[in-house]
């Protein structure tokens, strides 16, 4: 072969196109969209859990599915749930359960109440009410962090005491605050703007804050790193027993705001506030897609939960049913949401 037909080796071979040096190539799994769906995927699984048992209630009764008195009634009390929820989420994250919050909820709240039929500005009572939440949060996670119990036993005893306190102290007798329906703190928190519930928009701004805390803010990484794995936390400087007693305070606090606003709703305290939000929150909490093991969970997909739970009373009646299939459809909702996040989602421990 000669020297004028042998190929060069230096040169692009002629008619093969070379990339533009401006083009970079980028996988199809790195398109916005996608990454969104993979981050959000359990928030999305629990949306779409309830986009399908909203149609199937409107296609069984369209007539009261369609009316704004039912939403009304539900936006009225799911804030109560949402503030404690989305608390729980860091808590079960942080690889802990509290089971003392509806006791919590119940004695803050009383604090409120008394306050208020003593005749204090109802704004002290608020103080005084999230001062006790924060005093009992740490209270548990102090006995569960440095007392070393478990917080399924230790959570579920202050549950029993703290609710014992109170109905030895009030023998079982409720306090009616009448009073409360003209001032400022309750057309500020907890009356009605365009027929809307104002309580909606307060908790819509504690989720969106709580999960800019989750996702954005150091303390949530924490949090996410201790539920994961607490040994390496603790050799990456990370105060993990600080953390754990943290995560408790919040749900104090979470659940204060969440007995007080029942209080301001209801013009009411009962010895037994709180009682009724213990299986409804955890199921909440799971059906957002937070799972047990710890390390992972979501905010918004433990709101979206909330949401879910609290419309399945009220879906259920309004679709004629009758109220003893409740319990079997919240037990299937929340069977199916598990199974959807167990195939959605790998488990990382």
């Amino acid at each position: 072969m000669s020297k004028t037909m042998a190929p060069d080796l230096h040169e692009p071979s002629a008619g093969i196109p070379r990339p533009s040096p401006q083009t970079e190539w980028k996988h199809p799994s790195d398109h916005w969209m996608r990454g969104f769906i993979l981050d959000n995927r359990a928030s999305l699984g629990t949306l779409g859990v309830f986009i399908v048992m909203m149609a199937v209630f409107m296609i069984a009764n369209p007539t009261v599915f369609t009316t704004w008195y039912l939403y009304r009634s539900v936006l009225t009390t799911l804030p109560v749930a949402l503030f404690v929820v989305v608390p729980l989420v860091f808590v079960v994250t942080c690889g802990e359960i509290d089971l003392s919050f509806p006791a919590t909820m119940g004695f803050a709240s009383w604090v409120f109440a008394l306050f208020v039929q003593a005749g204090y500005d109802p704004f002290l009572g608020i103080v005084a009410a999230l001062i006790t939440g924060m005093l009992l949060g740490f209270l548990v996670g102090s006995l569960v962090v440095y007392g070393g119990l478990s917080s399924l036993i230790a959570t579920l005893g202050m549950n029993f005491l703290l609710r014992g306190l109170i109905q030895i102290i009030n023998e079982g007798k409720s306090m009616a605050l009448t009073g409360l329906s003209d001032s400022w703190a309750y057309k500020i928190f907890s009356s009605q703007v365009w027929g809307i519930p104002v309580q909606i928009f307060w908790a819509i701004a504690f989720v969106v804050l709580s999960a800019m805390l989750y996702n954005r803010h150091r303390f949530g990484t924490q949090v996410r790193v201790v539920g994961d794995n607490p040994d390496s936390a603790q050799q990456m400087g990370i105060d993990v027993k600080r953390v754990r007693v943290k995560v408790f305070v919040f749900v104090g606090i979470g659940a204060a705001i969440a007995g007080t606003f029942s209080v301001m709703i209801n013009f009411t305290w009962w010895p037994t506030a709180g009682d009724g939000y213990l299986l409804p929150v955890l199921a909440s909490v799971f059906v957002g897609g937070t799972p047990t093991w710890g390390g992972i969970g979501t905010v918004v997909g433990g709101a979206i939960g909330a949401v879910t739970v609290s419309f399945i009373q009220t879906g259920v009646v309004a679709a004629g049913l009758s109220g003893f299939y409740v319990q079997f459809f919240n037990g299937l909702i929340i069977i199916l949401s598990l199974l959807g996040h167990k195939w959605n989602q790998a488990r990382y421990r």
